[in-house]
């Protein structure tokens, strides 16, 4: 008789004896697979991936800064869990956001609702972080953001944001400070970009220099895309103790070349935003940048053992000095990784994961020093003042001064800042 006509005259006990050895076996098999963990009951699986979002300009005007975003990420999230944690990979989705807020809105889209990131980091340019603010709110991503518009951690501070670089005005609070008891000036002309950026640099410059008895007795605005900088240095008075600049990437390159074939430099100090000589630029300056003084939270030549460590890795990996956008995104990327393992890989729970990124901010050995978060969403950090000079045949920024631990309010109480008028294009005004 064929097998299957045999089988079919079995008995019923027989036949239900055989069914319960065979569901024995299943769950048995089963439970053997959930210890392993090839099956999850209730959760994400442990093979799924923890997903970073990352969204910056990758093409465009600004490409070079977010790649150097991009690389520096890249290492913090490498370096402090070799790619995983609590046995989930790490995965890094990045997107290009060209410069452009529509496309940056239809990419963050695809990341939260395609892709399901869990954290999103990145975003340089002001006007695309703005435009993000209410999506993110929205959705509750945990999100690090690198922009610096002022009042992203100000008077209303998004709660899902954390800014992991310095408010605009920042820094250079400290620089009014320098200039002023340090470097005794008394009056300085102002050049800068015309856009958010650099009016809250210069107006962070301005308050603090102008409370300490200094004044600036001119402003004189530039459009981002003027390569020609001769009309505005012909306005430049010629009785002023120096020339203050907010100028980044290309214009900053062009404008310390004019500055000196202007015959200004050997007349007027330059001083300004320690991004004007950041890596970024210097490698693209020659000895017209020597003496320019800036502010900054970070320097390739501070000798901490956590720099110290970050330099041999940046270096090794990029084969050239690192940028200050290359430290802050590695930061960004190694708080990402220690809050994920500080929450054993539960980074579904999105409050518990923002509140693990802000400790992790805190007790994260970090490039640039010590770091505290205030209520505000924005670090407390070092401010350092630095000169470029030349060292065996390089341009460096040499650390001349260190600001410990700068709020983004100075040393005003947060509550009587908030009083005063944001900084922008008239703000503070240039008095009489």
């Amino acid at each position: 008789m064929p097998y299957y006509a045999e089988r079919s005259v079995r008995s019923q006990p027989e036949e239900a004896s055989v069914i319960h050895r065979a569901s024995g076996l299943a769950l048995t098999l089963v439970l053997v697979a959930v210890a392993a963990g090839l099956i999850v009951i209730g959760g994400a699986s442990a093979a799924e991936p923890i997903r970073v979002g990352f969204l910056a300009p990758m093409t465009g005007l600004f490409a070079q800064a977010g790649k150097d975003m991009l690389d520096g990420l890249k290492m913090g999230l490498e370096s402090q869990a070799g790619g995983q944690v609590a046995g989930r990979k790490i995965e890094l989705i990045e997107e290009d956001t060209e410069g452009n807020p529509a496309t940056a809105q239809a990419k963050y889209r695809k990341l939260v609702q395609q892709d399901k990131i869990h954290v999103l980091a990145g975003v340089l340019l002001a006007n695309i972080g703005y435009a993000l603010v209410p999506p993110i709110e929205r959705d509750e991503l945990p999100s690090l953001f690198l922009t610096t518009p002022d009042e992203l951690t100000k008077r209303k501070p998004p709660k899902w944001i954390l800014r992991s670089n310095f408010a605009a005005s920042q820094p250079m609070h400290a620089l009014g400070d320098y200039a002023a008891k340090i470097l005794k000036y008394k009056r300085v002309a102002a050049l800068a970009m015309d856009n958010p950026f650099g009016h809250e640099q210069l107006g962070g410059f301005q308050r603090v220099f102008e409370d300490a008895g200094g004044r600036v007795v001119q402003k004189t605005w530039v459009p981002l895309n003027a390569m020609d900088f001769a009309p505005y240095l012909g306005q430049v008075p010629r009785d002023v103790d120096a020339v203050v600049q907010v100028f980044v990437a290309g214009q900053a390159v062009r404008f310390a070349k004019q500055y000196a074939e202007s015959g200004l430099k050997d007349k007027l100090p330059l001083i300004g935003t320690g991004v004007f000589s950041d890596e970024s630029a210097l490698r693209s300056m020659g000895d017209e940048a020597i003496g320019t003084i800036g502010a900054l939270i970070w320097a390739p030549t501070l000798t901490t053992p956590a720099n110290q460590a970050f330099m041999k890795l940046a270096e090794a990996r990029l084969k050239r000095t690192p940028a200050y956008f290359h430290a802050v995104m590695y930061s960004t990327g190694r708080w990402i990784t220690t809050a994920a393992a500080a929450i054993e890989g539960k980074v579904e729970d999105r409050a518990r994961f923002l509140a693990a990124i802000r400790k992790a901010s805190e007790t994260t050995e970090d490039p640039r020093g010590p770091i505290k978060l205030d209520e505000y969403n924005n670090p407390t950090e070092n401010v350092y003042i630095l000169k470029v000079e030349k060292v065996n045949g390089r341009l460096q920024n040499t650390v001349i001064h260190t600001y410990p631990m700068v709020s983004q309010f100075w040393t005003y109480k947060p509550e009587e800042f908030l009083k005063t008028p944001p900084y922008d294009r008239n703000y503070p005004p240039v008095r009489p």
